[in-house]
């Protein structure tokens, strides 16, 4: 009986909902980006959760940083993490087995990346030399979009 009476605590309505909610948006999750996808899904929002971090300590060193500016990164990121599951999408219809989906996971992936490590360099972060070198190009222009914004005061 003693355990019955323990079901009580668990058995409400808020985990009700909660269960719901879980089961509806895995469904959800799963229609739009497949089926045993979430490590390399899980690598891709980390990426991107370190691009913003490493994005906000290079404006904050560069004093280029702004509300709008910021605002405007979350469609793009809306964006970003909407085309996997276009890629999944065009996979089921066109009948390829993760093709376009990997291919465009991985792409983003290797962008964010250079994203992220550009950032790292401009907040004056530690790196390899030879990382440095790879993304030299993308330092560049993170260089030059900062100096075309006007500073903060």
């Amino acid at each position: 009986m003693k355990f019955l009476h323990s079901l009580d605590s668990i058995a409400t309505p808020a985990n009700g909902w909660a269960a719901t909610t879980g089961a509806l948006l895995s469904s959800v999750f799963h229609y739009f980006y497949g089926t045993n996808r979430q490590d390399i899904l899980v690598v891709l929002f980390f990426m991107i959760a370190l691009d913003w971090i490493t994005g906000v300590s290079a404006a904050k060193k560069d004093l280029s940083y702004s509300s709008e500016y910021g605002l405007a990164r979350i469609p793009r990121t809306l964006f970003i993490v909407a085309l996997p599951a276009v890629g999944n999408l065009l996979d089921r219809v066109m009948g390829t087995p993760g093709f376009l989906f990997y291919g465009v996971t991985f792409a983003l992936i290797y962008h964010t990346w250079t994203s992220l490590t550009a950032n790292a360099h401009r907040a004056g972060w530690p790196m390899p030399k030879s990382v440095e070198r790879l993304v030299s190009a993308e330092i560049k222009a993170k260089a030059e979009r900062a100096e075309r914004k006007e500073p903060r005061s």
